[in-house]
């Protein structure tokens, strides 16, 4: 067992830094979580975990779990926005594994659960504003002023990640000419496990059941000229949601009718970083690579990552060796899931009358002489199973 008796410090307890904690512990490193939040918590919303990312779960030991707190998904359904009539149906069922709907808290809590289990410490209130690579180690400076210093750090530290702007400096992100919002509502009856997405000129809006259908998760994207700011924690007024949406139908109204609460945030183009390790150091996730949500990749890409960094740190003693596999096997995954999602947000937001119609048209037609063939467009994403490509050598920890 390689890892076994070696020491490894993390940044950040998100999903990237609990399923990278996971990982390693399972291999016999010593595994500690620098968080700077005062407690594990995610308010957060909805999440897709596709079949990619249900394998490195499943590899964690948290099939159970998710199967629990999520909603196993059926279909995503693509609807026009104006009466909501049904454009295309991907039947989730015959795809290349089991299809999730989960909220971010349980998601969080879940993997924090499998973390400590583990035995990963996860040190709270540390936030890291310094970083020096010397001498082999990484020097971290807390914003109190605590000096720390780390054998292997992994930067799980998301979009303003301290260790990506020490391997890549400090780059300013692209406005996409987008924003967001997002809510929760309550469901008011039985809720269907099918994600539905309303197309619409220069919008889209999204939905789906969480929690056993107890509740819908909302995501409605606009393009518009003024940008917000970038992190979805941002509080608006949900008269500026039900206005952008006016004029969609499909019970669309009724849906946004019933929000109290939303956030709005920008959307940015970062591009997927060009280094992502150097000597002790070495980056995943939103550090590496922040992408739309436009694929629902962004979780399951962490878990990919994670996995896949273990696994070469097992297989490979050298650090640095270690984590150019790592890089060599992740980032060209990366920037094609990027490059998609970015692709994706054009196709739901045509606003040309006549070619929305005919790119809706070819979308039906497609469903119905292939009905199978649309979803298998994704194979190269959902069928992508890191678990089996990299089986854990160890047993695993009860």
């Amino acid at each position: 067992m390689p890892l076994t008796g070696r020491k490894l410090t993390i940044l950040g307890a998100g999903i990237a830094g609990l399923a990278a904690g996971t990982a390693l512990a399972r291999r016999g490193a010593e595994v500690v979580v620098l968080e700077r939040a005062d407690a594990i918590r995610e308010v957060g919303a909805g999440l897709q975990i596709s079949p990619n990312g249900v394998a490195v779960l499943k590899a964690l030991g948290l099939a159970e779990p998710l199967a629990a707190h999520g909603v196993r998904g059926r279909a995503v359904v693509l609807r026009d926005f104006r009466a909501g009539r049904e454009v295309l149906r991907l039947d989730l069922t015959a795809g290349a594994g089991a299809y999730y709907f989960i909220h971010r808290a349980d998601l969080i809590e879940m993997l924090a659960g499998a973390a400590r289990a583990s035995g990963v410490q996860i040190r709270l209130l540390q936030d890291i504003t310094g970083l020096a690579l010397e001498d082999g180690r990484a020097h971290l400076t807390t914003a109190q002023g605590a000096h720390l210093a780390a054998d292997v750090l992994i930067g799980a530290d998301g979009l303003h990640s301290v260790v990506r702007g020490v391997l890549n400096g400090r780059t300013a992100p692209a406005f996409t000419g987008q924003v967001a919002w997002r809510a929760v509502v309550p469901a008011t009856g039985p809720v269907a496990p099918v994600a539905h997405v309303f197309m619409g000129p220069g919008r889209h809006l999204v939905h789906y059941p969480l929690r056993g259908g107890e509740v819908i998760n909302i995501v409605a994207v606009e393009e518009r000229e003024t940008w917000a700011d970038e992190g979805w924690n941002h509080d608006d007024d949900p008269g500026h949601l039900r206005r952008a949406f006016a004029g969609f139908g499909g019970g669309v109204p009724e849906l946004l009718s019933r929000v109290e609460r939303v956030n709005l945030w920008g959307l940015f183009r970062h591009p997927v970083a060009e280094c992502w390790h150097r000597g002790p150091a070495a980056i995943l996730g939103d550090a590496a690579h922040p992408t739309l949500p436009f694929l629902a990749q962004g979780a399951n890409m962490a878990l990919e990552d994670a996995w896949v960094l273990a696994a070469c740190l097992e297989r490979h003693r050298d650090t640095e060796t270690a984590f150019a596999a790592y890089q060599a096997e992740r980032r060209p995954r990366t920037i094609k899931i990027v490059e998609m999602a970015t692709r994706n947000a054009r196709n739901y937001h045509l606003s040309f009358p006549p070619l929305r119609a005919a790119a809706h048209a070819a979308l039906r037609l497609g469903g119905v002489l292939a009905p199978g063939g649309p979803l298998k467009r994704f194979d190269w994403v959902y069928a992508h199973d890191v678990a089996a490509r990299h089986p854990l050598t160890a047993a695993p920890m009860p």
